[in-house]
């Protein structure tokens, strides 16, 4: 009995925090449209200023409880100027652009956010002392309960009742709700939505913040607190609803309540089971618990207009220059040093993924934050062949594929009918499903340490495996130009832009989306049997969210509606990412500032600069 209040106790303290943040970034998607991936950078942004104000820079502050509780606001202040400054240089410049591409512009700045902590604030954890007056514990019967949980337990109803009156009491809270329900009908009735934008997002980031001051005397301060931390938000978003704040408090009191009972009876299968209580309520309520019926991301705000894929229509100039770089990058993979040769195969494996992806979005309009999941199977499927069974490299590229084609006819059976940032975080539930059994099956998987040491392809068999790569990459590109032109590219972008008009044509709306998911799933697995060759290794970190961003930044980067958009995001990434990080300390927010200008300045990706620079040169 104990036990169980005592869970139940840290479950609801736990979802204060994840409500705090939930609550910023409904606030913010509610307003602007806008995912904010950053989210977590602001939450970590609020604990480091925290943690080094109480620790280093007035250390007399942490033995007060009111300075300590100003230091607090300071820290949820600190994020708030962050998200002015960020709502004014890029999210307003995003707000008319399709979500997808906001979605990738907040994850450069989560890249940028994150280096330029460290840069101020150094690598190091910092301890903040404990909140005085709120440093013991309360028994239990048998069992101990901080004290300071306890009024983290009081503060989550304090935030939402605060919440409720702002926007439905005030004039500014009744038109941020008018924002969320119209923001062209409010910009013609004479009120300005920029301002509105503006609060929302700086109440969201302060909200974020002072969730992350708020974890100080709990424990420190680091740089991996935002990737811990957005996960677990976007889940609790989700489950509640878009845009819906009551939503929101109540699946963080859900997702607070599943994880403290899953740490203390599934330890090692915590962040799974979360997901799966997801999973389950996105499966019987595919708008979450609280979200109007039909809402999706793409139903949300600003819609994504019809894109008509583009195929090869970039002129003869831009078609030249893409296969000149095609043909360097063969030429790297043959001749090139050992470098140059691991490098082109990094960009020809990470093309054949993007375009995997690409093939869903672009045609389908299927979104997927999970498409790790496939390339993972896919990689331990032959990798596993190959060291358990002695499988050469044909044999394990199928046994890859075939691991792939089961799960995802199972898998996709449950979720097409989802849409838009439902289905990607449903795809998302599976890649940390995929993730925490590599980590945990430790005796099939190896768990962290991998399966090392494969020998799918010896060093004489190094330039006919490069051959492949390049032949398998020109194939998959070829296949996306004819599955496009074909009738059923063509039921794909109907089901894609009107699916009620396409089902009462007669389409099967869901056996084509259920098609192009396995097909596209399938390829990811083949590029992950691919990768498992190249590096000679598998670990779980192949399931992680970045190995899936990684997919979208190549699709996104080069244009989704253009055919060699995955080639073009593919070498800018791999290329840009190498080069920076052999001399440059802080070369991931130099990638991410690089990602933030692409996307403001060229939404539909950098083919998408082609027809701008083809004006200029006429003009001129």
């Amino acid at each position: 009995m104990t036990f169980s209040v005592v869970q139940l106790l840290g479950g609801l303290s736990y979802a204060t925090t994840l409500f705090l943040m939930a609550a910023g970034l409904t606030l913010i998607f509610g307003v602007t449209r806008i995912v904010n991936f950053a989210h977590g950078s602001f939450f970590m942004l609020g604990a480091l200023f925290t943690a080094h104000w109480v620790t280093d820079w007035f250390p007399a502050w942490g033995d007060s409880a009111p300075l300590y509780l100003l230091a607090i606001v300071f820290g949820a202040l600190c994020a708030a100027l962050a998200g002015a400054v960020a709502e004014f240089f890029l999210l307003r410049r995003m707000s008319g652009a399709p979500e997808l591409y906001q979605l990738v512009a907040t994850f450069g700045l989560s890249l940028a956010m994150h280096d330029a902590m460290q840069w101020a604030f150094g690598p190091e954890e910092v301890f903040a002392p404990r909140f005085p007056g709120l440093k013991g514990s309360v028994q239990l019967g048998d069992e101990f309960f901080p004290v300071y949980s306890l009024a983290l337990i009081a503060l989550g109803p304090l935030v939402w009742g605060g919440l409720h009156l702002l926007l439905h009491r005030s004039r500014f809270g009744q038109r941020l709700r008018a924002a969320t329900q119209d923001r062209s009908m409010l910009a013609a009735l004479g009120v300005n939505p920029r301002p509105l934008m503006l609060g929302a997002v700086v109440l969201g980031c302060a909200l974020a913040g002072l969730g992350g001051a708020l974890q100080l005397p709990r424990e420190p301060a680091h740089l991996q607190m935002d990737m811990n931390v957005i996960v677990e938000t976007f889940v609790v978003v989700v489950t509640g609803g878009l845009g819906s704040i009551g939503g929101a408090f109540v699946a963080a009191l859900l997702i607070g309540l599943v994880h403290a009972f899953g740490t203390a009876l599934f330890p090692q299968a915590t962040l799974v089971v979360v997901f799966l209580t997801m999973a389950v309520v996105l499966v019987f309520r595919p708008q979450g618990l609280r979200g109007a019926q039909g809402a999706s991301l793409e139903q949300a705000g600003n819609r994504e207009p019809a894109q008509v894929f583009r195929g090869l229509r970039l002129g003869a100039l831009a078609t030249s220059g893409i296969a000149m770089g095609f043909a360097a990058l063969a030429a790297l993979a043959w001749w090139g040093g050992a470098y140059w040769q691991a490098l082109a195969a990094d960009a020809l494996i990470l093309m054949i993924f993007g375009i995997s992806l690409q093939a869903m979005m672009a045609l389908g309009g299927l979104v997927s934050f999970g498409h790790a999941a496939f390339f993972a199977l896919g990689a331990y499927g032959a990798a596993l062949s190959h060291s358990l069974w002695g499988a050469t490299l044909p044999v394990a590229l199928a046994a890859g594929c075939g691991a792939v084609l089961v799960v995802a006819a199972v898998f996709g059976a449950a979720v097409v009918r989802s849409s838009g940032v439902y289905l990607a975080m449903l795809s998302l539930a599976l890649a940390q499903v995929v993730w925490a059994g590599a980590t945990q099956w430790v005796g099939l998987t190896g768990g962290d340490n991998g399966l090392i040491g494969l020998r799918l392809v010896t060093g004489d068999g190094r330039p006919l495996f490069y051959g492949l790569l390049v032949a398998l990459a020109l194939l998959a590109v070829f296949a996306l130009r004819f599955l496009s032109r074909s009738v059923m590219g063509a039921a794909l972008q109907a089901v894609r832009d009107a699916p009620l008009r396409a089902a009462a044509s007669g389409l099967s709306v869901g056996w084509v989306k259920y098609r192009v998911f396995v097909e596209s799933a399938v390829l990811a697995g083949l590029a992950g049997g691919l990768f498992a060759t190249h590096k000679g290794a598998v670990f779980p970190s192949l399931a992680a969210v970045s190995t899936s961003v990684d997919a979208l930044l190549v699709v996104l980067l080069g244009g989704v509606h253009q055919l060699w958009g995955a080639v073009v995001g593919s070498l800018a990434l791999t290329y840009s990412g190498a080069e920076l990080g052999r001399g440059v300390t802080y070369w991931r927010g130099l990638l991410g500032v690089f990602i933030m200008v692409i996307m403001v300045a060229s939404p539909l990706g950098l083919l998408g600069l082609m027809p701008r620079i083809g004006k200029t040169g006429k003009a001129r």
